[in-house]
């Protein structure tokens, strides 16, 4: 697995927003296959930051129905990374 493909986006929500400024941590949508070892060495390189932790949290896909039409939404993958002290990661965030 490549280790540029293994972080998808980051999670832009108020509670990650709490996470980030209370405890230094992180929310990453991720590659459901990536473990927490290959996470950690995805953030190291694409953000040159020091990982302290990592967390994951496995979503399955929700049923939706659209009309008489009847489907899943995708499973996907939430990691947690929480860096060392005095480092931060730059992301645009909207004001």
């Amino acid at each position: 697995m490549d280790i540029r493909n293994i972080i998808k986006r980051p999670i832009v929500t108020e509670k990650a927003s709490i996470l980030k400024e209370k405890d230094n941590k992180y929310a990453f949508v991720v590659d459901k296959d990536a473990n927490k070892f290959q996470i950690k060495q995805a953030i190291e390189y694409l953000f040159s930051v020091t990982v302290k932790s990592v967390h994951t949290l496995n979503y399955a896909g929700k049923s939706k129905k659209v009309g008489a039409h009847t489907g899943y939404k995708n499973d996907w993958k939430k990691a947690i990374v929480k860096l060392d002290e005095g480092q931060e990661i730059q992301m645009v965030e909207e004001a």
